[in-house]
């Protein structure tokens, strides 16, 4: 049996965000040419720190989607970047992205 390895380093980096984030996370996978990912439009939540509950319920209505990534290790300074300057435009709408490094994939 032949064991596929990666010719580069790869990271996965997922990323959950508040809905009113949605069309904008998707300019930045396109500006920094992620093609692929896997997105979840409607996943309950809250920030570990400040942030709000988002259950789509009566008293929290809002959601949040999220989205995984396997990209070039190198990619993920930048996109963590982008990620972070877009949370500082509005702390309280709330966007997270954490990395975890792919030793095989197939």
């Amino acid at each position: 049996m032949q064991v596929n390895y990666t010719p580069q380093a790869m990271s996965a980096v997922f990323i959950s965000f508040n809905q009113v984030h949605s069309e904008k996370v998707e300019y930045i996978m396109d500006y920094l040419k992620i093609r692929g990912f896997t997105w979840w439009e409607e996943v309950k939540g809250r920030g570990s720190d400040t942030g709000d509950p988002r259950k789509g319920s009566h008293t929290w209505p809002e959601m949040n989607s999220a989205l995984i990534t396997i990209i070039p290790t190198a990619l993920t300074s930048k996109l963590l970047q982008v990620i972070e300057n877009l949370d500082k435009t509005n702390k309280e709408v709330g966007i997270r992205a954490f990395v975890w490094n792919i030793s095989r994939f197939y």
